[in-house]
């Protein structure tokens, strides 16, 4: 049986210690996600679910509780060596693009697979087939002021997979679209998702798409718990 790709054990933080508004936002999280598994996570605002998915990217580290990533324990590691998992192992979306305003679409996605290691000729090839896959190919050369919401949220996924991540991470992905757009984009991002056997993590409000998922999990009192279809 293979190792989950994401594996959290006895998650907890929580802000200003020791004093007297001290904020426990995550008290003893557990959750795996296998290979090719695409689980919900629903809260409301103030949750703690960025938080959560923060930690499970490495981009934060808990005060308590391990965080496995394609079955190595991070716990401890050097910066260096979280960056680098973070860079190959874990593509992110946010509710907002966050393209890089002076570069084309065909850049954003290009960029980083370069930081990575890879050939521009190899990464721009990508990055057109990826473009291809959401269908704004034709938009390549355009930068993001130039693209609809619904374009700019499909470069950013593109960029997410760029660099091939074993599991995605979404906060809101699709959060600051109107419902018929986000619905579209939504579809995109999950063809994308189930085409190349990703498993993904992702943050919803939004109950109907996140019944189209696999698994839906709910983040309450800063503890993780399964969602009764």
């Amino acid at each position: 049986m293979s190792k989950p790709v994401l594996r959290l054990a006895g998650i907890a933080k929580s802000y200003n210690h020791g004093k007297p508004n001290e904020i426990n936002v995550l008290r003893g999280v557990d959750l795996e996600i296998a290979t090719g598994e695409i689980v919900a996570l629903v809260a409301p605002s103030g949750a703690g679910k960025s938080t959560l998915l923060h930690i499970a990217g490495l981009l934060d580290t808990p005060d308590q509780g391990t965080v496995h990533v394609s079955g190595d324990d991070m716990t401890g590691q050097s910066d260096r060596i979280r960056t680098r998992v973070r860079r190959g192992d874990v593509g992110f979306i946010y509710q907002f693009h966050h393209l890089l305003p002076e570069f084309t679409a065909l850049e954003n996605i290009t960029l980083p697979q370069l930081a990575n290691g890879v050939g521009k000729s190899t990464a721009e090839a990508r990055a057109r087939d990826l473009l291809r896959e959401v269908g704004v190919e034709d938009r390549a050369g355009h930068r993001p002021a130039a693209l609809s919401g619904g374009e700019q949220q499909r470069v950013a996924f593109c960029r997410a997979l760029a660099n091939q991540p074993q599991l995605l991470l979404a906060d809101e992905p699709t959060g600051n679209l109107d419902p018929a757009t986000a619905d579209q984009v939504f579809a995109t991002l999950m063809g994308l998702v189930r085409g190349t056997g990703l498993s993904a993590l992702i943050a919803t409000h939004n109950l109907e798409l996140a019944a189209r998922m696999d698994r839906q999990i709910r983040l309450e009192a800063g503890q993780l718990v399964p969602m009764v279809s």
